[in-house]
């Protein structure tokens, strides 16, 4: 048995399915907020927004949450890999690139 599976994208305004439909996101009082749009409804959202943005105050972009269900893109930090080739006798300069060796090294021992 073969199965198929359709995904339908769907403005969450209109209730229109497009192709076209993009995910915006934006945020109030502190609350983040994801909507699906297609391009006549995020001009839509975007005139209504308008006066408020030209007279806000920038304050930054916020980080996007991780999903659940996904690993971290941690990196270690050079100098993590630094402490953890010293404590594993591996010969490191102080500063300046972690050579790509020391690094895969310490990957393969986490």
């Amino acid at each position: 048995m073969v199965q198929k599976i359709v995904t339908v994208y769907t403005d969450d305004l209109t209730g229109t399915e497009s192709s076209e439909v993009q995910t915006h996101t934006f945020s109030l009082d502190g609350v983040n907020y994801e909507i699906d749009l297609v391009s006549e409804s995020y001009d839509m959202l975007f005139e209504a927004l308008a006066p408020f943005i030209s007279n806000g105050r920038k304050v930054g972009r916020t980080k996007k949450a991780g999903r659940p269900g996904q690993p971290s893109n941690h990196r270690p930090s050079a100098e993590e890999v630094r402490q953890w080739a010293r404590d594993n006798n591996y010969e490191i300069n102080n500063r300046g690139r972690v050579p790509t060796d020391i690094r895969e090294a310490y990957e393969r021992a986490r």
